[in-house]
């Protein structure tokens, strides 16, 4: 595995559940990183896999609505497919649990983390770029690092954790991601170490920022101390995976 400034061999997301509920808000930063290192844009995708992508859209969008107004247990797949106007069958072509239908946007984030690190500047360290990237994210407020506070975010974050099922369905995106900066870093034992050690740090900043958002402060008041609580667990990380000298 290499975590220093070489090349790695091989081969992004944190799985945090902010994640899948904010487009919006992240759409209002993206601008400020053009041109500051950021990965470049994922190339144009086909007519048909950008219709299929907004199938999975207004389904999942439509599952999230009744999930929000009435309760994730109180929903039925039936009732789902109805208002999305599929077959029952059809929906589970897209969506083979109940649980994806409100995490599938997980998906976009499952090799973020991965994707930072392959798309690295020349000279610059796994631990460098991910580092740099979440600042970035912060700075935006982007949800997936779990300093947001747009009310729809919210609500999202509190079906989620609010509901045993949908927090079990999240581990397994937790573990893809893991596995797909693992093999970013080269594969292998050590860069599998290296990758749950990541991985759970992102997930814990993002869930602190989170935390004290869910209890009454607002993503400015946490932004200062979300930065600082970033610099010190990257700080940790580089001296427990970088070599030194």
């Amino acid at each position: 595995m290499v975590m220093s400034g070489e090349t790695a061999g091989g081969g992004n997301g944190n799985g945090s559940a902010a994640g899948a509920a904010g487009e919006g808000a992240r759409a209002q930063g993206r601008e400020r990183d053009r041109g500051q290192g950021e990965p470049a844009a994922p190339p144009r995708i086909s007519l048909r896999e950008r219709k299929k992508q907004l199938t999975y859209r207004a389904i999942s969008d439509a599952a999230i609505a009744m999930f929000l107004e009435r309760g994730f247990d109180k929903v039925s797949v039936a009732e789902v497919a109805a208002a999305a106007d599929i077959s029952k069958p059809t929906l589970f072509r897209y969506f083979p649990a109940k649980e994806d239908l409100a995490l599938h946007r997980f998906a976009d984030h499952e090799d973020e983390a991965a994707r930072v690190v392959d798309g690295r500047g020349p000279g610059e360290s796994p631990l460098a770029a991910l580092h740099r990237h979440f600042l970035a994210g912060l700075d935006r407020r982007d949800p997936v690092t779990g300093l947001c506070d747009v009310p729809q975010v919210l609500a999202f974050h509190r079906l989620l954790y609010g509901t045993p099922a949908l927090v079990a369905r999240l581990y397994a995106y937790q573990g893809r991601s893991e596995a797909a900066l693992a093999r970013a870093l080269g594969d292998g034992v050590t860069a599998r170490l290296a990758a749950g050690q990541i991985i759970a740090v992102l997930r814990i900043l993002a869930e602190e920022n989170w935390r004290r958002i869910d209890a009454g402060e607002s993503a400015d008041a946490v932004y200062a101390g979300a930065v600082r609580a970033a610099e010190e667990a990257f700080v940790q990380l580089r001296r427990g995976l970088e070599p030194e000298g």
